[in-house]
């Protein structure tokens, strides 16, 4: 669809008149204020990040800024609060505030509390600058000076240029019409340009001719370029329809060698000399170790550990960022582990290989939309990593629907930009209440088209594991958001066999392991999510002829492959989806959309699900419940 001319990034080199060089980089952005900064953050990280020596801090984040967005915009304080912690200090941005004195139409009294426009920044305790703008040479100094402190101690600068907007905030604004005193005074002050000539003309460093002259060159090479712009003007088109989406693409082996999950595992309680676990993890290990020793099962985190030192072994660096991710909302990864006795933190899956692969994972602040916009912009300038995202809980997700809308689904359509960030998203209805329950499926599968986003839902160890390998090891970067269990972390029914990750690859759609009879079976439940399991285990309880099956990818949907489980099922002619999620939410307007043809082939055609409702959940453990056996009563009734 592109975009208007003045969101589009662009790269270009520069050489300085000494004749030194420098790779320039313009952040594509939208016009949601400030959105773009945590991105040109991450950005940044992502490449100082492989260059050595480590700390360097070799690339300058350069942020823009208008004086009412600084100001106004909380993302602001979300990065200014970010800039010196470990996982996201950059060695300093610098921050220019193009302060006009206005905000569109709104005067400074109007938006903010503060006397400047800058004292935000005061929360971390760096320099700000405030300088005349129509001062240039004041500006050069201080733009010197903020370079300088910037080097030397690796801390943010702000420099505060206080200015105006000689014009409206577009082409057809006329700003008099709200601040008619300020627009006389305007128009009555010479330009920068004439008081600064004035300036050097009054010192003798040039002469009024000289001065006249640079003006006529300046104003030539402007009409030059516009002429040459016009005269490539093209004939008037219309643009062809956009091409068809590829949908679902073909499978990608993903398995490992048997050694490398086991030299990966092992490394995982390879605990260095003198290193003291903490003794209820010690406990947990060991127990973990003795599931894989006996049986050859692992739960869910385990299977994640294995996908992430794996991809580590196959030379691809991986970053891991959220609200407790080191340790895991629920207690469940515990990638980093601090010593019992000393404090000091060990990484074990940081241990398998050489510098040039690391694997970072960092706690975040507690914030949504800074930190995922930092992750998106980290992807971005580093497509060959895994990097990933994790929500504390799915819910919280809302709080950075900004990157979500602007970026995330968008970006491709609009500047062609490609990229392989993984959202981590915790879902599932357990009776914890209505901001602890959704990550709002619904929404991201209003925003699923043009195969702009992956959305995954999966229920064994295996599957998750197979699905992290695909991100990286797939040709087509494209966003992968997994709605991740929360009670399934540890439940017998998610776990897999080591030997599934030894071979095969990430599957859509799981077709029922546990029917015996397929000739028996009268309906199908295609379903997503922790529910399978709920209706599974209330299908043997009843010993219903009712077939579950588990659609793993909601988005690219791969219809034909559900089409193709029915065939499995000659006798059945009910086809039930089932979901968790209330009526208007969860993933049910999307599929009736795409899988209506099946009343085409004779199959009656339906759902099951909580009744429609403005909150997500319940915040009663009893109501849940009762919900619950009212969904399954549903489910099987007519059995």
């Amino acid at each position: 669809s592109g975009d208007v001319k003045y969101h589009l990034g662009a790269t270009g080199h520069y050489t300085s008149p000494s004749g030194a060089h420098i790779d320039v980089e313009l952040a594509a952005n939208p016009s949601h204020l400030e959105t773009v900064n945590p991105i040109v953050m991450g950005i940044a990280r992502s490449r100082q990040d492989r260059i050595n020596p480590p700390l360097s801090y070799s690339v300058l984040p350069l942020l823009v800024h208008g004086d009412a967005a600084f100001a106004g915009q909380g993302i602001v304080a979300e990065c200014l609060a970010m800039s010196d912690i470990s996982g996201y200090r950059v060695g300093g941005t610098i921050h220019l505030i193009i302060n006009n004195q206005i905000g569109f139409t709104t005067a400074p009294q109007f938006a903010r509390s503060s006397l400047y426009c800058s004292d935000v920044a005061k929360s971390i305790q760096i320099p700000i600058f405030h300088v005349n703008g129509d001062d240039p040479e004041a500006c050069a100094r201080v733009a010197q000076l903020a370079w300088d402190t910037r080097q030397t101690f690796q801390k943010d600068v702000v420099i505060d240029m206080v200015c105006y907007r000689r014009h409206g905030h577009n082409e057809g604004d006329d700003p008099s019409y709200t601040q008619p005193l300020m627009y006389r005074a305007i128009a009555e002050r010479r330009s920068v340009r004439k008081l600064y000539v004035e300036t050097l003309v009054t010192r003798g460093d040039i002469d009024v001719d000289e001065a006249e002259q640079a003006l006529t060159d300046f104003q030539t090479k402007l009409q030059a370029a516009l002429d040459e712009t016009r005269s490539k003007a093209t004939e008037p088109f219309k643009a062809p329809p956009p091409p068809n989406p590829i949908g679902v693409l073909p499978p990608i082996p993903t398995g490992v060698d048997r050694p490398v999950l086991d030299r990966v595992f092992n490394r995982l309680t390879d605990y260095p000399e003198g290193f003291t676990p903490h003794p209820k993890l010690a406990k947990q290990f060991e127990g973990r170790q003795q599931l894989f020793e006996e049986s050859g099962e692992i739960d869910w985190a385990a299977g994640e550990a294995l996908a992430i030192g794996s991809l580590l072994l196959d030379g691809r660096s991986v970053r891991l960022a959220g609200e407790d991710s080191r340790r895991g909302t629920f207690s469940q990864r515990h990638a980093s582990l601090v010593d019992y006795e000393t404090g000091e933190q060990w990484i074990p899956l940081d241990t398998l290989t050489d510098e040039d692969t690391k694997f970072w994972v960092y706690d975040s602040l507690l914030s949504e939309y800074a930190a995922l916009g930092y992750e998106y912009g980290y992807a971005q300038a580093n497509p060959s990593a895994l990097v990933m995202w994790e929500a504390q809980f799915g819910d919280f997700i809302n709080g950075a629907q900004i990157v979500i809308d602007q970026y995330l689904v968008a970006a491709e359509d609009k500047w062609g930009q490609q990229n392989g960030l993984v959202l981590l998203l915790p879902h599932g209805y357990e009776g914890q209440g209505p901001e602890h329950s959704s990550a709002r499926i619904e929404r991201f599968l209003i925003l699923a088209a043009e195969d702009n986003i992956q959305l995954c839902n999966a229920t064994t160890a295996a599957q998750y594991f197979h699905l992290l390998r695909r991100q990286v090891h797939s040709e087509r970067q494209t966003p992968l958001v997994i709605f991740t269990p929360k009670q399934g972390l540890r439940m017998r029914q998610t776990r897999s066999h080591i030997d599934e990750l030894t071979a095969g690859s990430f599957k859509e759609v799981i077709d029922d392991p546990h029917v015996e009879d397929r000739n028996a079976v009268q309906r199908i439940v295609f379903c997503s999510g922790k529910v399978a399991w709920d209706a599974m285990a209330e299908r043997d309880q009843r010993n219903a002829p009712v077939a579950v099956v588990r659609v793993e990818q909601l988005y690219p949907l791969p219809t034909e492959q559900m089409f193709g489980v029915l065939e499995f099922y000659p006798n059945a002619r009910e086809v039930v989806w089932l979901q968790e999620e209330p009526e208007n939410m969860g993933a049910w307007k999307f599929i009736e959309h795409r899988f209506w043809r099946v009343k085409e082939r004779g199959y009656d055609f339906r759902h099951v699900a909580r009744f429609e409702s403005g909150s997500p959940a319940t915040g009663s453990k009893t109501v849940h419940d009762q919900e619950l056996a009212d969904l399954m009563d549903a489910l099987f009734s007519g059995l």
